[in-house]
Protein backbone atom coordinates (compact mmCIF):
# COMPACT_ATOMS: atom_id res chain seq x y z
CA UNK A 1 0.00 0.00 0.00
CA UNK A 2 1.18 3.01 -0.76
CA UNK A 3 0.39 6.43 0.96
CA UNK A 4 -0.25 9.31 -2.17
CA UNK A 5 -0.80 12.21 0.96
CA UNK A 6 -1.34 11.85 4.96
CA UNK A 7 -3.36 14.06 7.19
CA UNK A 8 -1.34 12.34 9.85
CA UNK A 9 -2.92 12.27 13.94
CA UNK A 10 -0.59 13.19 17.22
CA UNK A 11 1.93 10.90 17.65
CA UNK A 12 0.98 8.59 20.62
CA UNK A 13 4.52 7.28 22.03
CA UNK A 14 7.77 9.42 20.99
CA UNK A 15 11.28 8.13 21.52
CA UNK A 16 14.10 10.73 22.61
CA UNK A 17 17.37 10.56 20.35
CA UNK A 18 20.18 9.37 22.32
CA UNK A 19 24.09 9.38 21.73
CA UNK A 20 25.58 6.15 21.28
CA UNK A 21 29.37 5.39 22.22
CA UNK A 22 30.35 4.14 18.53
CA UNK A 23 29.38 7.65 17.31
CA UNK A 24 33.04 8.47 19.18
CA UNK A 25 34.69 5.65 18.34
CA UNK A 26 38.14 6.68 15.99
CA UNK A 27 37.28 3.58 14.37
CA UNK A 28 34.36 1.91 12.58
CA UNK A 29 32.54 0.07 14.93
CA UNK A 30 31.18 -4.00 13.73
CA UNK A 31 27.97 -5.67 14.69
CA UNK A 32 27.06 -9.11 13.83
CA UNK A 33 23.82 -7.70 12.36
CA UNK A 34 21.91 -4.33 12.11
CA UNK A 35 18.03 -4.30 11.47
CA UNK A 36 17.25 -0.59 9.10
CA UNK A 37 14.04 -0.05 10.36
CA UNK A 38 11.90 0.35 13.67
CA UNK A 39 8.32 -0.82 12.20
CA UNK A 40 6.64 -4.33 13.29
CA UNK A 41 8.82 -6.12 10.92
CA UNK A 42 11.99 -5.16 11.94
CA UNK A 43 11.06 -4.96 15.31
CA UNK A 44 9.74 -8.63 15.20
CA UNK A 45 13.24 -10.09 13.30
CA UNK A 46 15.13 -8.13 15.83
CA UNK A 47 12.98 -10.00 18.90
CA UNK A 48 13.58 -13.82 17.12
CA UNK A 49 17.45 -13.24 16.75
CA UNK A 50 17.49 -11.76 20.60
CA UNK A 51 15.54 -14.92 21.44
CA UNK A 52 18.52 -17.22 19.11
CA UNK A 53 21.24 -15.31 20.84
CA UNK A 54 22.13 -13.00 18.68
CA UNK A 55 22.51 -9.26 19.39
CA UNK A 56 20.78 -7.30 16.86
CA UNK A 57 21.59 -3.34 16.43
CA UNK A 58 18.13 -1.42 14.89
CA UNK A 59 18.34 1.86 13.20
CA UNK A 60 15.25 4.37 12.66
CA UNK A 61 15.42 7.90 11.26
CA UNK A 62 11.92 8.32 13.31
CA UNK A 63 11.40 8.71 16.67
CA UNK A 64 7.75 7.89 17.32
CA UNK A 65 4.76 6.20 16.37
CA UNK A 66 1.02 6.68 15.73
CA UNK A 67 0.73 8.60 12.86
CA UNK A 68 -2.65 6.86 11.61
CA UNK A 69 -3.58 3.09 12.53
CA UNK A 70 -2.20 2.03 9.53
CA UNK A 71 -2.32 -1.70 9.70
CA UNK A 72 -4.91 -2.76 11.21
CA UNK A 73 -5.50 -6.87 10.81
CA UNK A 74 -3.31 -9.10 12.21
CA UNK A 75 -3.64 -13.15 11.20
CA UNK A 76 -3.69 -16.11 13.38
CA UNK A 77 -0.20 -17.23 12.19
CA UNK A 78 1.34 -13.43 12.94
CA UNK A 79 -0.30 -13.70 16.23
CA UNK A 80 1.66 -17.06 17.15
CA UNK A 81 4.72 -16.18 15.79
CA UNK A 82 4.33 -12.60 18.16
CA UNK A 83 3.45 -14.97 21.44
CA UNK A 84 6.71 -16.65 20.86
CA UNK A 85 8.59 -13.43 20.67
CA UNK A 86 6.18 -11.98 23.95
CA UNK A 87 4.25 -9.60 22.11
CA UNK A 88 1.17 -12.35 21.71
CA UNK A 89 -0.87 -11.35 24.39
CA UNK A 90 -0.51 -7.94 24.87
CA UNK A 91 -1.67 -7.76 21.08
CA UNK A 92 -4.95 -9.80 21.33
CA UNK A 93 -5.91 -8.39 25.12
CA UNK A 94 -5.64 -5.00 23.11
CA UNK A 95 -7.20 -6.02 19.98
CA UNK A 96 -10.67 -6.69 18.82
CA UNK A 97 -11.04 -10.02 18.45
CA UNK A 98 -13.06 -11.38 14.96
CA UNK A 99 -13.59 -14.55 12.52
CA UNK A 100 -16.64 -13.41 10.83
CA UNK A 101 -16.84 -11.53 7.41
CA UNK A 102 -20.00 -10.73 5.57
CA UNK A 103 -20.56 -9.58 2.21
CA UNK A 104 -22.75 -7.28 0.41
CA UNK A 105 -24.30 -6.51 -2.82
CA UNK A 106 -25.25 -3.17 -2.80
CA UNK A 107 -27.82 -3.16 0.67
CA UNK A 108 -28.15 -7.61 0.56
CA UNK A 109 -26.17 -9.48 2.44
CA UNK A 110 -24.73 -12.52 -0.28
CA UNK A 111 -22.61 -14.35 1.34
CA UNK A 112 -20.91 -15.32 5.26
CA UNK A 113 -17.92 -16.61 6.13
CA UNK A 114 -15.81 -17.91 9.40
CA UNK A 115 -12.71 -18.11 8.94
CA UNK A 116 -11.71 -20.51 12.62
CA UNK A 117 -15.10 -22.83 12.70
CA UNK A 118 -13.36 -25.12 15.14
CA UNK A 119 -12.30 -25.22 18.77
CA UNK A 120 -8.76 -26.16 19.80
CA UNK A 121 -6.87 -22.87 19.03
CA UNK A 122 -4.74 -20.61 21.47
CA UNK A 123 -4.55 -17.96 18.99
CA UNK A 124 -8.13 -16.18 16.90
CA UNK A 125 -8.75 -16.05 13.51
CA UNK A 126 -7.45 -12.31 13.58
CA UNK A 127 -7.79 -9.54 15.23
CA UNK A 128 -7.99 -5.64 14.52
CA UNK A 129 -4.80 -3.80 16.31
CA UNK A 130 -3.85 -0.17 15.25
CA UNK A 131 -0.28 -0.95 14.48
CA UNK A 132 0.69 1.79 16.04
CA UNK A 133 -0.09 -0.70 19.71
CA UNK A 134 1.50 -3.16 17.71
CA UNK A 135 4.62 -1.81 17.36
CA UNK A 136 4.86 -0.37 20.90
CA UNK A 137 4.18 -3.42 22.43
CA UNK A 138 6.75 -4.68 20.39
CA UNK A 139 9.24 -2.28 21.30
CA UNK A 140 8.57 -2.79 24.97
CA UNK A 141 9.38 -6.42 24.56
CA UNK A 142 12.76 -5.25 23.10
CA UNK A 143 13.81 -3.15 25.82
CA UNK A 144 12.99 -6.57 28.12
CA UNK A 145 15.22 -8.45 26.35
CA UNK A 146 18.08 -5.28 26.38
CA UNK A 147 17.47 -4.41 22.30
CA UNK A 148 18.47 -0.87 22.02
CA UNK A 149 17.07 0.70 19.32
CA UNK A 150 18.96 3.92 18.16
CA UNK A 151 16.11 6.44 17.02
CA UNK A 152 16.94 9.42 14.52
CA UNK A 153 19.54 7.28 13.09
CA UNK A 154 19.07 8.17 9.20
CA UNK A 155 21.04 5.24 6.70
CA UNK A 156 22.24 7.74 3.93
CA UNK A 157 24.58 5.26 2.52
CA UNK A 158 26.10 2.04 1.57
CA UNK A 159 28.84 -0.09 1.49
CA UNK A 160 28.52 -4.13 0.49
CA UNK A 161 32.19 -6.30 1.11
CA UNK A 162 32.19 -9.50 0.77
CA UNK A 163 31.46 -10.34 4.67
CA UNK A 164 28.75 -7.80 5.29
CA UNK A 165 27.86 -4.09 4.45
CA UNK A 166 29.61 -0.79 5.97
CA UNK A 167 26.51 2.14 6.30
CA UNK A 168 26.91 5.54 6.76
CA UNK A 169 24.56 6.93 9.37
CA UNK A 170 22.87 10.69 9.79
CA UNK A 171 22.19 11.61 13.19
CA UNK A 172 21.08 15.32 14.79
CA UNK A 173 24.77 15.05 15.80
CA UNK A 174 26.33 14.71 13.04
CA UNK A 175 27.26 11.57 11.13
CA UNK A 176 29.06 8.50 11.76
CA UNK A 177 29.73 4.79 9.68
CA UNK A 178 29.09 1.30 11.42
CA UNK A 179 29.83 -2.07 9.78
CA UNK A 180 28.01 -5.18 10.13
CA UNK A 181 28.08 -8.49 8.74
CA UNK A 182 25.14 -8.76 7.84
CA UNK A 183 22.32 -5.99 7.16
CA UNK A 184 18.57 -6.22 7.00
CA UNK A 185 16.58 -3.92 5.31
CA UNK A 186 13.56 -3.71 6.93
CA UNK A 187 13.21 -0.18 5.70
CA UNK A 188 9.72 -0.10 4.09
CA UNK A 189 8.02 0.24 0.83
CA UNK A 190 10.54 3.58 0.23
CA UNK A 191 13.13 1.70 0.95
CA UNK A 192 16.31 3.57 0.97
CA UNK A 193 18.68 0.55 0.70
CA UNK A 194 16.61 -0.81 -1.96
CA UNK A 195 17.42 2.27 -3.82
CA UNK A 196 20.76 2.68 -3.29
CA UNK A 197 21.18 -0.75 -4.53
CA UNK A 198 19.60 0.31 -7.28
CA UNK A 199 16.88 -2.75 -7.41
CA UNK A 200 14.03 -2.22 -9.65
CA UNK A 201 10.08 -3.53 -8.36
CA UNK A 202 8.43 -6.46 -11.11
CA UNK A 203 4.51 -6.29 -10.75
CA UNK A 204 1.76 -4.33 -11.76
CA UNK A 205 0.50 -0.55 -9.57
CA UNK A 206 -3.32 -0.33 -9.72
CA UNK A 207 -5.13 2.97 -10.93
CA UNK A 208 -7.96 3.15 -8.48
CA UNK A 209 -7.62 5.48 -5.70
CA UNK A 210 -9.19 4.46 -2.29
CA UNK A 211 -9.93 6.48 1.29
CA UNK A 212 -9.58 5.32 4.23
CA UNK A 213 -10.37 6.82 7.71
CA UNK A 214 -9.78 6.10 11.31
CA UNK A 215 -13.31 7.53 12.63
CA UNK A 216 -14.05 7.45 16.68
CA UNK A 217 -17.59 6.46 17.99
CA UNK A 218 -19.82 4.19 19.71
CA UNK A 219 -21.55 1.79 17.94
CA UNK A 220 -23.41 -1.69 18.33
CA UNK A 221 -22.29 -2.79 15.42
CA UNK A 222 -20.78 -6.35 15.64
CA UNK A 223 -16.92 -7.33 15.55
CA UNK A 224 -16.99 -8.29 12.00
CA UNK A 225 -15.64 -7.81 8.80
CA UNK A 226 -18.29 -6.11 6.63
CA UNK A 227 -17.64 -5.58 2.46
CA UNK A 228 -20.12 -3.97 0.25
CA UNK A 229 -20.31 -4.18 -3.29
CA UNK A 230 -21.72 -1.18 -4.99
CA UNK A 231 -23.53 0.18 -1.69
CA UNK A 232 -26.43 2.66 -2.42
CA UNK A 233 -24.34 4.73 0.52
CA UNK A 234 -21.79 5.23 -1.83
CA UNK A 235 -22.33 5.65 -5.60
CA UNK A 236 -21.62 2.53 -6.75
CA UNK A 237 -18.04 1.84 -5.40
CA UNK A 238 -17.02 -0.58 -3.03
CA UNK A 239 -16.63 0.28 0.95
CA UNK A 240 -15.30 -2.00 4.14
CA UNK A 241 -16.13 -1.25 7.87
CA UNK A 242 -13.83 -2.81 10.17
CA UNK A 243 -13.29 -2.18 14.47
CA UNK A 244 -10.51 -0.76 16.29
CA UNK A 245 -9.66 -0.84 20.06
CA UNK A 246 -10.80 2.42 21.93
CA UNK A 247 -14.10 3.17 19.80
CA UNK A 248 -12.20 3.55 16.36
CA UNK A 249 -13.53 1.98 13.26
CA UNK A 250 -11.70 1.75 10.13
CA UNK A 251 -13.46 2.59 6.81
CA UNK A 252 -12.01 2.11 3.65
CA UNK A 253 -13.86 3.47 0.56
CA UNK A 254 -13.14 2.85 -2.82
CA UNK A 255 -13.17 6.17 -5.43
CA UNK A 256 -11.88 5.28 -8.35
CA UNK A 257 -8.86 7.06 -10.26
CA UNK A 258 -10.33 10.09 -10.91
CA UNK A 259 -10.25 11.09 -7.36
CA UNK A 260 -7.56 13.90 -6.61
CA UNK A 261 -5.99 13.60 -3.13
CA UNK A 262 -5.73 16.98 -1.53
CA UNK A 263 -9.81 17.36 -2.09
CA UNK A 264 -10.78 14.29 -1.11
CA UNK A 265 -8.77 14.18 2.52
CA UNK A 266 -10.91 17.61 3.10
CA UNK A 267 -13.05 16.95 5.89
CA UNK A 268 -15.81 18.41 4.18
CA UNK A 269 -15.67 15.74 1.58
CA UNK A 270 -15.20 12.94 3.85
CA UNK A 271 -17.89 13.61 6.90
CA UNK A 272 -20.67 13.33 4.03
CA UNK A 273 -19.59 10.15 2.99
CA UNK A 274 -19.42 8.88 6.50
CA UNK A 275 -22.29 10.30 7.57
CA UNK A 276 -24.43 8.83 4.61
CA UNK A 277 -22.52 5.02 5.47
CA UNK A 278 -23.49 5.05 8.67
CA UNK A 279 -26.58 7.15 8.74
CA UNK A 280 -25.56 9.57 11.44
CA UNK A 281 -22.79 11.92 12.67
CA UNK A 282 -22.16 11.27 15.70
CA UNK A 283 -18.44 10.32 15.23
CA UNK A 284 -15.24 12.14 14.78
CA UNK A 285 -12.45 11.87 12.27
CA UNK A 286 -8.97 10.21 13.49
CA UNK A 287 -6.94 10.21 10.84
CA UNK A 288 -7.70 10.14 7.08
CA UNK A 289 -5.75 9.18 4.19
CA UNK A 290 -5.16 7.90 0.27
CA UNK A 291 -3.73 5.32 -1.19
CA UNK A 292 -3.12 2.97 -4.48
CA UNK A 293 -2.93 -0.35 -5.05
CA UNK A 294 0.76 -2.00 -5.66
CA UNK A 295 1.27 -5.36 -6.21
CA UNK A 296 4.81 -6.53 -6.93
CA UNK A 297 8.28 -7.37 -5.80
CA UNK A 298 12.34 -7.47 -6.18
CA UNK A 299 13.81 -9.71 -8.15
CA UNK A 300 16.08 -11.24 -5.36
CA UNK A 301 15.51 -10.86 -1.38
CA UNK A 302 19.15 -11.99 -0.44
CA UNK A 303 21.90 -9.61 -2.14
CA UNK A 304 25.39 -10.99 -0.65
CA UNK A 305 25.37 -10.42 3.06
CA UNK A 306 22.19 -7.92 2.95
CA UNK A 307 18.64 -9.47 2.88
CA UNK A 308 15.12 -7.31 2.69
CA UNK A 309 12.04 -8.32 4.33
CA UNK A 310 8.90 -6.88 4.42
CA UNK A 311 7.67 -4.39 2.12
CA UNK A 312 11.15 -3.57 1.31
CA UNK A 313 10.97 -6.81 -0.93
CA UNK A 314 7.29 -6.86 -1.90
CA UNK A 315 3.95 -4.73 -1.83
CA UNK A 316 0.58 -5.80 -2.20
CA UNK A 317 -3.16 -4.11 -1.10
CA UNK A 318 -4.50 -3.98 1.69
CA UNK A 319 -7.50 -6.42 0.68
CA UNK A 320 -6.21 -9.90 2.08
CA UNK A 321 -4.20 -8.43 5.15
CA UNK A 322 -0.86 -9.90 3.44
CA UNK A 323 1.42 -6.89 4.24
CA UNK A 324 2.56 -7.00 7.66
CA UNK A 325 1.26 -11.04 8.68
CA UNK A 326 3.75 -11.71 5.50
CA UNK A 327 6.00 -9.64 6.54
CA UNK A 328 6.85 -10.94 10.03
CA UNK A 329 6.75 -14.39 8.48
CA UNK A 330 9.35 -13.62 6.16
CA UNK A 331 11.64 -12.53 9.82
CA UNK A 332 10.74 -15.29 11.31
CA UNK A 333 11.36 -17.80 8.19
CA UNK A 334 14.92 -15.70 8.05
CA UNK A 335 15.88 -15.43 11.60
CA UNK A 336 16.44 -19.20 12.30
CA UNK A 337 18.43 -19.87 9.17
CA UNK A 338 20.68 -16.94 9.66
CA UNK A 339 21.39 -17.77 13.32
CA UNK A 340 22.66 -21.15 12.62
CA UNK A 341 24.67 -20.32 10.16
CA UNK A 342 26.16 -16.94 12.39
CA UNK A 343 26.77 -19.59 14.79
CA UNK A 344 28.57 -22.14 12.39
CA UNK A 345 25.70 -25.16 12.39
CA UNK A 346 24.76 -24.28 8.44
CA UNK A 347 26.70 -23.39 6.00
CA UNK A 348 25.91 -19.80 4.44
CA UNK A 349 24.27 -21.41 1.24
CA UNK A 350 21.16 -22.19 3.73
CA UNK A 351 20.23 -18.42 3.29
CA UNK A 352 19.44 -18.94 0.06
CA UNK A 353 16.18 -21.13 1.02
CA UNK A 354 15.25 -17.80 2.41
CA UNK A 355 14.86 -16.10 -0.94
CA UNK A 356 13.54 -19.39 -2.61
CA UNK A 357 10.69 -20.34 0.23
CA UNK A 358 9.79 -16.10 0.58
CA UNK A 359 9.88 -15.01 -2.61
CA UNK A 360 7.51 -17.89 -3.56
CA UNK A 361 5.40 -16.87 -0.63
CA UNK A 362 5.18 -13.62 -2.17
CA UNK A 363 4.41 -14.43 -5.48
CA UNK A 364 1.50 -16.25 -3.90
CA UNK A 365 0.33 -13.42 -1.87
CA UNK A 366 0.95 -10.86 -5.14
CA UNK A 367 -1.39 -13.29 -6.88
CA UNK A 368 -4.53 -13.82 -4.28
CA UNK A 369 -3.86 -9.62 -3.87
CA UNK A 370 -3.81 -8.84 -7.97
CA UNK A 371 -6.97 -11.34 -8.28
CA UNK A 372 -8.39 -8.97 -5.18
CA UNK A 373 -7.98 -6.06 -6.57
CA UNK A 374 -9.43 -7.31 -10.22
CA UNK A 375 -12.67 -8.37 -8.52
CA UNK A 376 -12.87 -5.19 -6.01
CA UNK A 377 -12.08 -2.87 -9.13
CA UNK A 378 -13.19 -4.66 -12.11
CA UNK A 379 -10.64 -2.61 -15.40
CA UNK A 380 -12.65 -4.43 -18.32
CA UNK A 381 -16.31 -4.81 -19.21
CA UNK A 382 -15.19 -8.51 -18.70
CA UNK A 383 -14.14 -8.63 -14.99
CA UNK A 384 -17.24 -6.64 -14.61
CA UNK A 385 -19.62 -9.07 -16.06
CA UNK A 386 -17.91 -11.87 -14.19
CA UNK A 387 -18.33 -9.47 -10.34
CA UNK A 388 -22.01 -8.96 -11.57
CA UNK A 389 -22.74 -12.77 -12.32
CA UNK A 390 -20.97 -14.12 -9.09
CA UNK A 391 -22.72 -11.55 -6.58
CA UNK A 392 -25.79 -12.12 -8.09
CA UNK A 393 -25.77 -16.12 -8.32
CA UNK A 394 -24.47 -16.05 -4.55
CA UNK A 395 -27.83 -14.84 -3.24
CA UNK A 396 -28.95 -18.97 -3.88
CA UNK A 397 -26.09 -20.80 -4.98
CA UNK A 398 -22.88 -21.53 -2.74
CA UNK A 399 -20.55 -22.43 -5.51
CA UNK A 400 -20.55 -18.74 -6.45
CA UNK A 401 -20.44 -17.43 -2.77
CA UNK A 402 -16.96 -18.99 -3.40
CA UNK A 403 -15.99 -16.96 -6.57
CA UNK A 404 -16.33 -13.69 -4.52
CA UNK A 405 -13.29 -12.34 -4.14
CA UNK A 406 -13.19 -9.27 -1.12
CA UNK A 407 -9.87 -10.22 -0.39
CA UNK A 408 -8.86 -13.74 0.62
CA UNK A 409 -7.33 -13.32 4.14
CA UNK A 410 -3.95 -14.25 4.75
CA UNK A 411 -2.87 -17.55 5.16
CA UNK A 412 0.69 -19.04 5.39
CA UNK A 413 2.52 -19.81 2.71
CA UNK A 414 3.59 -23.71 2.33
CA UNK A 415 6.99 -24.52 1.29
CA UNK A 416 8.15 -26.74 -1.18
CA UNK A 417 11.78 -26.72 -1.09
CA UNK A 418 14.78 -28.59 -0.90
CA UNK A 419 14.54 -28.40 2.65
CA UNK A 420 11.26 -30.55 2.89
CA UNK A 421 11.95 -34.23 2.75
CA UNK A 422 9.45 -35.82 0.38
CA UNK A 423 6.48 -38.19 2.37
CA UNK A 424 7.70 -41.95 2.35
CA UNK A 425 5.54 -44.62 0.42
CA UNK A 426 4.22 -45.91 3.58
CA UNK A 427 3.01 -42.32 4.71
CA UNK A 428 1.41 -41.68 1.48
CA UNK A 429 -1.03 -45.01 1.22
CA UNK A 430 -2.23 -43.96 4.90
CA UNK A 431 -2.61 -40.42 5.08
CA UNK A 432 -6.10 -38.75 6.13
CA UNK A 433 -7.25 -36.39 4.32
CA UNK A 434 -6.04 -32.64 5.21
CA UNK A 435 -3.63 -29.84 4.02
CA UNK A 436 -1.12 -30.57 6.27
CA UNK A 437 2.10 -31.30 5.34
CA UNK A 438 6.14 -31.05 4.83
CA UNK A 439 6.36 -27.28 4.48
CA UNK A 440 3.41 -26.26 6.46
CA UNK A 441 3.27 -24.75 9.76
CA UNK A 442 2.36 -27.17 12.25
CA UNK A 443 -1.41 -26.97 13.49
CA UNK A 444 -2.01 -25.77 17.21
CA UNK A 445 -3.60 -28.32 19.84
CA UNK A 446 -4.53 -28.05 23.04
CA UNK A 447 -2.41 -30.00 24.85
CA UNK A 448 -1.33 -31.19 29.38
CA UNK A 449 1.52 -31.75 30.45
CA UNK A 450 2.60 -34.59 32.22
CA UNK A 451 2.06 -32.70 35.55
CA UNK A 452 -1.20 -31.72 34.04
CA UNK A 453 -0.45 -28.20 33.64
CA UNK A 454 -2.47 -27.01 30.33
CA UNK A 455 -0.30 -25.85 27.81
CA UNK A 456 -0.42 -25.51 23.41
CA UNK A 457 1.41 -27.64 21.42
CA UNK A 458 3.28 -24.66 19.81
CA UNK A 459 4.14 -23.19 23.11
CA UNK A 460 6.17 -26.68 23.72
CA UNK A 461 7.51 -26.50 20.45
CA UNK A 462 9.14 -23.14 20.49
CA UNK A 463 11.69 -22.14 18.37
CA UNK A 464 13.61 -25.34 18.40
CA UNK A 465 13.80 -27.47 15.98
CA UNK A 466 12.32 -30.16 17.52
CA UNK A 467 11.02 -34.30 16.74
CA UNK A 468 7.42 -34.61 17.88
CA UNK A 469 6.81 -38.71 18.54
CA UNK A 470 3.33 -40.34 19.07
CA UNK A 471 3.68 -43.23 21.72
CA UNK A 472 2.16 -46.63 20.47
CA UNK A 473 2.46 -48.46 23.31
CA UNK A 474 6.00 -49.47 23.54
CA UNK A 475 9.04 -47.74 24.97
CA UNK A 476 9.63 -44.21 23.32
CA UNK A 477 12.46 -44.29 20.76
CA UNK A 478 15.49 -41.79 22.01
CA UNK A 479 16.90 -39.71 19.72
CA UNK A 480 19.93 -38.15 21.16
CA UNK A 481 21.01 -35.63 18.76
CA UNK A 482 17.99 -33.91 18.27
CA UNK A 483 15.06 -32.57 20.98
CA UNK A 484 12.17 -35.12 21.30
CA UNK A 485 9.10 -34.80 22.65
CA UNK A 486 7.05 -37.27 23.19
CA UNK A 487 2.81 -37.08 23.17
CA UNK A 488 1.57 -39.33 26.39
CA UNK A 489 5.09 -38.77 28.31
CA UNK A 490 6.24 -35.11 28.02
CA UNK A 491 3.02 -33.99 26.58
CA UNK A 492 -0.96 -35.48 26.94
CA UNK A 493 -3.45 -35.00 23.89
CA UNK A 494 -6.08 -35.35 25.53
CA UNK A 495 -8.65 -33.99 23.27
CA UNK A 496 -6.87 -35.98 20.87
CA UNK A 497 -6.77 -32.22 18.63
CA UNK A 498 -3.14 -32.87 17.73
CA UNK A 499 -3.55 -36.60 16.47
CA UNK A 500 -6.57 -35.40 13.96
CA UNK A 501 -4.55 -32.14 12.78
CA UNK A 502 -1.27 -33.87 12.33
CA UNK A 503 -2.97 -37.41 10.90
CA UNK A 504 -0.71 -39.29 13.51
CA UNK A 505 -1.36 -42.86 14.08
CA UNK A 506 0.48 -44.67 17.35
CA UNK A 507 4.55 -44.49 16.29
CA UNK A 508 4.31 -41.33 13.84
CA UNK A 509 6.86 -38.61 13.89
CA UNK A 510 7.39 -35.05 12.75
CA UNK A 511 10.58 -33.45 12.84
CA UNK A 512 9.71 -29.26 12.57
CA UNK A 513 11.69 -26.55 11.86
CA UNK A 514 12.91 -23.99 13.99
CA UNK A 515 9.97 -21.98 12.54
CA UNK A 516 7.38 -24.64 13.41
CA UNK A 517 6.87 -25.63 9.84
CA UNK A 518 7.10 -29.32 9.17
CA UNK A 519 10.36 -30.38 7.41
CA UNK A 520 9.51 -34.38 7.17
CA UNK A 521 7.37 -36.93 9.40
CA UNK A 522 7.46 -41.02 9.41
CA UNK A 523 4.70 -43.76 10.27
CA UNK A 524 7.78 -45.52 11.90
CA UNK A 525 10.78 -43.47 12.47
CA UNK A 526 14.24 -44.60 12.14
CA UNK A 527 17.78 -42.78 13.50
CA UNK A 528 19.27 -43.06 10.12
CA UNK A 529 16.21 -41.30 8.18
CA UNK A 530 15.80 -38.43 10.90
CA UNK A 531 19.46 -37.66 10.47
CA UNK A 532 19.13 -37.65 7.24
CA UNK A 533 16.26 -35.17 7.41
CA UNK A 534 18.17 -33.05 9.74
CA UNK A 535 20.69 -32.68 7.49
CA UNK A 536 18.74 -32.28 4.24
CA UNK A 537 16.92 -29.29 6.93
CA UNK A 538 20.78 -27.33 7.06
CA UNK A 539 21.10 -27.36 3.16
CA UNK A 540 24.00 -29.99 3.74
CA UNK A 541 22.14 -32.72 1.31
CA UNK A 542 21.10 -32.38 -2.69
CA UNK A 543 17.62 -31.89 -2.88
CA UNK A 544 17.25 -35.84 -4.68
Amino acid sequence: MAPVENQSRKALFTFGYKRHLDQDSRETIRHKVIVVGAGPVGLAFALDMKLRGIDVVIIDDADRIGEGSRGLCYSKRALEILDRYGAGKACVDKGVVWQIGKVFSRDEQVWQFDLLPEDGHKMPAFINLQQYYLEYYLIERAAELGIHIRWRNKLTGLQQTNDGAVIDIETPEGSYKLACDWLIAADGARSTIRGLMGLEWRGEVFDDRFLIADVKMKENFPTERWFWFEPPFHNGHSALLHKQPDDVWRIDMQLGPEAQPEEEQKPEKVIPRIRQMIKHDRFELEWVSLYTFQCRRIDRFLHGHVAFIGDSAHQVSPFGARGANSGIQDGENLAWKLAMVINGQAPESLLETYHEERSAAADENILHSTRSTDFIAPRSKQEMRFRDAALSLARTAPFAQRMINSGRLSTPAIYDTKLSTPDSDDWKNSAGPGAFRPGAVCPDAPMRSAEGVDNWLLDALGGEETLLVFTNGAPAPQFDEVRTLVIGRDLIDAQGYAAKRLDATPGSAYLFRPDQTLAARWRKPDAAAIAQARCRLRGQMPSH
